[in-house]
């Protein structure tokens, strides 16, 4: 059975325009639980490479894609690789640490017999002296003194206590393109053989990064988009090439905020949402946006504020973590979430502007057809878009406008039409190649009351249906 052959429950003008991409975890772990995260509003759901075994991932799999066809719903689904996330190894208790005392980190190392501080990383060959080591998300600030004998020598600068497995973040220090792991190769390889639509890759430094992840899944087979994760200094002073070579942009805001100012984190996310809409690649806001619903059952007032920011600036998605990872009401963050998204969106004051996007003014034919779309059905307050798409290109451009008219896509590709399950504004459905694909899927909808006689709809398709960047024709139509 097709994803999209079930009727909406929900009319057109209902629907949310900024989407929801939650992460499944133990909390979310059944396919009862799975199918409640779609229907409360999951649009798209992330698997943590970070975390458990290749068995429950192709159960996973196997349950997203069984409720995404019997709710009838599109989802994407995200493989989110680990990259080199270089965390202490294990010793038996806590280590105090004082300001000013020097430090011994070793790749292995054995605490209880030398007192060095183990690493499941050897970065003895990665760092230098005068570089920053942020050890426990930052809880520990050190500096490097020397670097000798596979030993890392560094100095603390604060007082705090260091415990087993925790995190560091290395703000200064350059891998060398060297940010796909042993393990990453080990789970593409694994997500060849998977229905996967996107894959996310951490610690990103350079665009060449993605360059090299996209030939190793171009190797592998893997036919997914990338999406880049935001969560370095150097990806944030290289953010420009990085947001062209990739697919899709997430604002990873936990490291993120270790590794530049904390301050600096809400003008990044802006910065980067701007340059997503610019270049019509869809951004992800993520980390904590609803955190305190992984104990209590209601956010906090700064945690709906934030989910309310998002919407505001234009961010095409919202991302729960641990909240419905880990968290005790997995489907009620989700619920809220979805609250919060359309309360904003129906009572916004303000509509996002970026000076990116003012400035791009060498329109591409594509883009010149889109703009041409949206203003002709602000001009005739269209009730919806319809566009029909081979590679979802041509929703992207529509959607990059942000605007507040429902957008209805139709494409032949069902991986496109899960992909663009996380695109803003965009409903997407799956129906053969044909001349009129757009009006068959007006029809479908009219006759199932999602539409109504007198709606006005403005569509736009191509002489050659089901090539790729053949968009020409521009239609109206009142329905009758």
């Amino acid at each position: 059975m097709d994803i999209t052959r079930k009727v909406p429950g929900v009319p057109l003008e209902q629907y949310k325009r900024t989407k929801i991409i939650a992460t499944v975890g133990p909390a979310t772990d059944s396919y009862e639980a799975i199918l409640s995260a779609i229907k409360a509003g999951a649009n798209g759901l992330r698997l943590n490479f970070s975390h458990g075994a290749y068995e429950e991932r192709e159960r996973q799999i196997k349950w997203i894609r069984k409720a995404s066809r019997e709710y009838g719903k599109p989802v994407a689904i995200i493989a989110d690789l680990q990259g080199p996330k270089i965390r202490l190894g294990d010793f038996d208790g806590i280590i105090n640490v004082q300001e000013g005392q020097s430090l011994r980190l070793g790749y292995n190392a054995n605490y209880a017999k030398d007192g060095i501080i183990p690493m499941q990383y050897d970065l003895s060959k990665k760092v230098k002296r005068g570089e920053h080591i942020y050890i426990y998300d930052g809880k520990v600030k050190t500096l490097v003194t020397s670097v000798s004998d596979g030993l890392v020598h560094v100095r603390a600068e604060n007082d705090g206590i260091l415990i087993k497995r925790k995190g560091l973040n290395l703000p200064d220090t350059n891998f060398g393109g060297d940010v796909i792991t042993k393990k990453d190769r080990e789970d593409l390889a694994f997500c060849s053989t998977q229905d996967i639509d996107y894959v996310a890759q951490s610690f990103v430094q350079t665009a060449d990064d993605i360059k090299n992840l996209r030939k190793l899944m171009k190797n592998l087979g893997i036919n997914a988009q990338v999406i880049v994760k935001m969560e370095t200094r150097s990806a944030v002073e290289n953010m420009n090439a990085i947001v062209e070579e990739t697919d899709v942009i997430m604002i990873a805001r936990g490291d993120l905020a270790v590794e530049t100012p904390p301050e600096s984190v809400p003008i990044i996310q802006r910065q980067l949402i701007g340059l997503g809409i610019k270049h019509a690649k869809p951004t992800i806001v993520a980390t904590q946006m609803l955190f305190s619903m992984t104990e209590a059952p209601e956010p906090t007032r700064a945690e709906v504020s934030d989910v309310a920011t998002a919407v505001l600036v234009g961010a095409d998605c919202v991302m729960l973590s641990d909240e419905t990872a880990n968290g005790r009401y997995p489907i009620e963050a989700i619920k809220i979430m979805k609250r919060v998204i359309l309360y904003t969106e129906q009572h916004a004051p303000v509509k996002p502007v970026f000076a990116e996007t003012i400035m791009n003014t060498a329109f591409t034919r594509q883009q010149a057809i889109s703009t041409a779309v949206l203003n002709l059905a602000h001009d005739i307050k269209a009730d919806a878009i319809v566009a029909e798409t081979r590679s979802g290109a041509t929703a992207l451009q529509i959607s990059s406008k942000r605007a507040d008219i429902p957008l209805i896509a139709v494409t032949s590709d069902t991986r496109v039409a899960q992909q663009l399950a996380i695109v803003y504004a965009c409903k997407s459905y799956v129906r053969p190649d044909d001349k009129l694909a757009a009006e068959k899927i007006t029809n479908w909808l009219q006759h199932n009351k999602v539409l109504s006689a007198g709606d006005v709809i403005v569509s736009c398709s191509g002489h050659y249906p089901g090539v790729v960047g053949t968009t020409d024709t521009i239609k109206v139509r009142v329905l009758e």
